[in-house]
């Protein structure tokens, strides 16, 4: 998944020996190169279109910002999540359109949602796992990867878990137009069911990152928002042993718990899984989708 680029200048004169030049008309000149620059590049008074997405990144890109370059589902993707406010199923009518990030069907009722595949590598291992605990959970596929391992996406929606619609290759949605929002989304809506005979009824944007175009896209196509509560950041392979300690730290009633079975090395995640989920269940946790 994606970087923000970050660069800056610094405008610099200084008097050299026998430049027979003055310290003003270095520092004109300078200045005229600087603006030469900046309009080539297309800076604006307030910054780097990419400094402003990352200090704001529900604000529409300027119309000079193109989309960053594809990441492969095979890639590592570096993530920035956005903290989740605490939102129930209830509240979805009073705030129409914001996306879920918490259930409210009752005491000790948590949800695990597995995002970026399927991959060929773990999706099989986690599906496994699930089975033998009898869990059921919610895969947020990437349309791109379903379309390449429609085979291994059609196994999960034969085990019985609920498909989302993540994007067609995890675009941050921050970046596109609403065209380009909309065709991200509908690609990957395709994708998944000509793979799997299913058509997603849920969206989860990417990053975590929701513009105003995706909600209205998800409103208009049907798809309910889906967003987490908890992050174990395993897409960062902090250890088996901090993802599995962060789950159960921050996992209580309603939680929408966050992994990952694709966009990297996901073998940390497979082991976390295999000791959190036996952990929830004994502390008293079912498992439901959104």
């Amino acid at each position: 998944m994606r970087t923000y680029g970050e660069t800056r200048g610094d405008d610099e004169a200084a008097v050299t020996r026998g430049a027979g030049m003055s310290r003003r008309t270095m520092l004109v000149g300078s200045g005229g190169l600087l603006l030469a620059v900046a309009a080539a590049v297309g800076w604006t008074s307030g910054g780097l279109a990419e400094d402003s997405l990352r200090q704001a990144p529900h604000r529409a890109a300027p119309p000079r910002v193109r989309k960053a370059a594809r990441i492969t589902t095979t890639a590592e993707r570096p993530r920035e999540h956005a903290k989740p406010a605490r939102l129930t199923s209830a509240d979805r009518d009073a705030v129409p359109g914001e996306p879920v990030r918490y259930l409210g069907d009752g005491p000790k009722v948590i949800a695990l949602t597995i995002d970026d595949g399927p991959s060929p590598v773990y999706t099989p291992q986690i599906l496994r796992i699930l089975e033998r605990y009898r869990v059921t959970a919610s895969f947020s596929m990437i349309g791109e990867s379903a379309a390449y391992h429609p085979g291994i996406a059609r196994d999960v929606a034969d085990a019985g878990h609920v498909i989302v619609n993540h994007t067609w290759d995890h675009a941050n949605l921050a970046w596109l137009s609403v065209a380009a929002t909309r065709a991200e989304i509908s690609r990957a809506s395709d994708a998944i069911h000509a793979a799997t005979g299913r058509r997603p009824g849920m969206f989860r944007a990417p990053y975590g990152v929701w513009p105003r175009t995706a909600l209205e896209c998800c409103a208009s196509e049907g798809l309910t928002p889906l967003g987490w509560s908890v992050d174990p950041r395993d897409w960062s392979r902090p250890g088996v042993r901090e993802i599995v300690a962060t789950i159960m730290r921050n996992t209580g009633t309603g939680s929408i718990i966050l992994e990952h079975d694709g966009g990297g090395d996901r073998s940390q995640t497979v082991a976390a899984l295999k000791t959190a989920i036996p952990l929830l269940l004994d502390k008293g946790y079912h498992f439901a989708t959104p």
